[in-house]
């Protein structure tokens, strides 16, 4: 749906410049175009010589160039593209493009352009949080800029939370988003609840129980509901997945927390649970960390059952008419799910192999059996954006066959 749109890309002078390069070939591989401009600061980053092998285009830089100037120029640079992205966004380029400066090529370039604009930032957490910044980014958003990221983590100055400029294939939905074709509004009008991501829960307050779930199918559905008009909101566990467009998001830590969020979100038309809930808790959790001393005993931790989201909510007054759930499973996957299903009392259940062999969970990819009272739908290996956006579908068909009958 994408290949042969056309992205101008541009780099601006940070570490996170590095990630760019995957970017671009991740965009290759799609068919999807790609021209760059480098920053002055960019360029110190990431040579033209690399972007240009990846691009297979020239690399623009310089305003004034005669030659640039003359061939193509920035008013065609700025326009002859489907989309300019700005990755990565640094705190500089973000207040040029706030301000309305045009000063050097990328400026230009952005001020000149009536195509779409998405921006990647990526700067020092202080940076990120500064009065200026935040103002800037809201000039942004209120001017119809869409914004990636940026996620919380490890920094190259050594210091740590929001301001890692979101990963490649983040970056990457993210334009496949804004370029394809804006799907039918098959759930306009509809409110979907989705869970995602893991559970964290205390041993005490340094350790926790969890599990390696990344969130991606979680956050891929929330995205794809929204994008067929639903209002969509997305319960999060832990994750360092960027919010999807115009999606509501609610953070949560513990099994507990998720519950009570999700029956707060109550009544929805779909609720969607994909989080991966850890199933046991720790009872005699610690408030204080536990020290490992030459005395100390092997602690024994008394665990007991966490609250069962998916059955509670299939059974609730407030029940919505669609209620699915998630079965990640290592062996027997099919006939441990339509146990799961009739054990929940859920309408679905979609079950995954997610054995070490599979590489499913962390993945990007995922190939899912849909379980219903009718049967089993065994669907081919696809990237989790797609599984999201046939099971989006489905759904929306169920929902409107139901309405049908009931007429």
């Amino acid at each position: 749906m994408t290949s042969g749109r056309r992205i101008l890309l541009i780099i601006a002078g940070g570490i996170a410049a590095y990630k760019s390069l995957e970017l671009i070939r991740r965009l290759r591989e799609r068919g999807i175009e790609v021209r760059a401009i480098v920053t002055t600061a960019g360029a110190e980053f990431v040579t033209p010589l690399s972007i240009a092998s990846l691009t297979g285009e020239r690399v623009f830089s310089d305003l004034f160039s005669l030659t640039d100037e003359a061939e193509i120029g920035h008013i065609e640079l700025s326009r002859s593209a489907d989309l300019i992205v700005v990755a990565p966004a640094t705190a500089d380029i973000m207040a040029k493009m706030a301000g309305g400066h045009a000063n050097d090529l990328a400026t230009t370039a952005l001020l000149a352009t009536d195509k779409p604009v998405l921006i990647a930032p990526a700067m020092n957490v202080r940076m990120w949080t500064h009065a200026a910044t935040q103002r800037n980014l809201d000039i942004l958003r209120q001017s119809n800029v869409s914004v990636v990221g940026p996620n919380e983590g490890d920094m190259a100055c050594g210091e740590y939370g929001p301001g890692r400029m979101a990963e490649p294939e983040e970056i990457l939905q993210a334009i496949e988003a804004l370029l394809q074709a804006k799907p039918e509004p098959l759930l306009r009008g509809r409110k979907i609840i989705v869970t995602a991501g893991p559970t964290q829960e205390p041993i005490d307050p340094i350790r926790y129980i969890g599990n390696r779930s990344s969130g991606r199918q979680g956050y891929a559905l929330a995205a794809a509901g929204q994008a067929r008009g639903a209002e969509c909101v997305l319960i999060s566990g832990p994750t360092t997945l960027s919010a999807p467009l115009g999606v509501r998001v609610i953070k949560v830590t513990t099994a507990e927390e998720m519950r009570q969020a999700v029956e707060r979100e109550l009544p929805a038309d779909i609720a969607i649970f994909a989080a991966a809930v850890a199933d046991w808790k720790v009872a005699n959790a610690s408030s204080e960390k536990i020290k490992k001393t030459a005395a100390t005993k092997v602690p024994s931790l008394l665990l007991q059952e966490n609250p069962d989201i998916l059955a509670s909510i299939a059974r609730h007054q407030r029940r919505p008419p669609l209620v699915v759930g998630f079965a990640a499973e290592t062996e027997n996957v099919v006939d441990n799910a339509k146990a799961k299903l009739a054990r929940k009392g859920a309408d679905l259940i979609i079950a995954n192999d997610v054995s070490a062999k599979s590489a499913v969970m962390g993945g990007e990819r995922n190939r899912v059996h849909v379980v219903s009272a009718k049967g089993v739908d065994s669907w081919v290996e696809l990237s989790k954006a797609e599984v999201a956006v046939r099971l989006m579908e489905l759904f929306a068909g169920m929902l409107q066959a139901r309405r049908k009958a009931a007429e």
